[in-house]
């Protein structure tokens, strides 16, 4: 069967991974990515639909397909304004979990982060959780949950000079986590891509998390 994916957040360092595996791989035929200006790529299997999130209910008969992947998320950096993030990485991801239930889309796939939770006093680690949350509530067939520690590889924006330090701390921190500890080591944005994929050619219904070590071993 041919299925068709939405992706958003293509442009991201998971997101960009996943659509690089997606359009390779001949179990897709279709790849529509959401976009708030066009990706300088082309391919017979892609499709850009430039949109602004904001109005996301004006496309909602484009999300369709086997799966929807989001991969979106900003940083204080980028985004300073605390309602304008709570948009981008909580608002956005969960109505487009409710297009998806909507028209009938088995899966979706979220890419989160390591400590989520709905009850913890960081900003960051709460929104994930809530969103988490939120969605367990949609009703979706699968829900696919990624939760990833440190991101590395390479992204299209300039990488932040933090994230290449603590990327080098990492090399030496990740062999000292053993045990339960594993899930906090490092991973490269392509492995979690990888494991998104995998996990789409799996029909399995319920919903499921993944933290880092698990998705090294997918």
């Amino acid at each position: 069967m041919a299925y068709k994916a939405v992706i958003a957040g293509a442009s991201g360092l998971i997101g960009s991974n996943l659509l690089k595996i997606l359009l390779n791989q001949p179990e897709y035929s279709e790849v529509l990515i959401l976009v708030r200006k066009a990706m300088p790529l082309q391919h017979k299997k892609l499709v850009q639909l430039v949109i602004d999130f904001d109005d996301l209910d004006k496309h909602a008969e484009s999300i369709t397909g086997h799966a929807v992947f989001s991969c979106l998320g900003t940083t204080n950096k980028q985004t300073p304004d605390k309602a304008e993030y709570k948009k981008i990485d909580h608002d956005y991801p969960l109505q487009l979990a409710q297009l998806a239930k909507q028209n009938g889309v088995k899966q979706f796939h979220l890419v989160s982060a390591i400590g989520a939770n709905a009850h913890s006093s960081f900003f960051y680690v709460k929104l994930k959780g809530e969103l988490e949350r939120d969605l367990k509530k949609v009703g979706l067939d699968a829900l696919h949950i990624y939760q990833p520690a440190m991101l590395i590889g390479d992204r299209h924006s300039k990488q932040r000079s933090w994230e290449k330090i603590i990327g080098g701390m990492f090399e030496v921190i990740d062999p000292l986590l053993i045990g339960g500890l594993k899930k906090y080591r490092s991973i490269k944005g392509s492995q979690v891509a990888e494991a998104m994929y995998k996990k789409s050619l799996d029909d399995t219904p319920g919903t499921f998390t993944y933290t880092t070590d698990i998705i090294k071993t997918i």
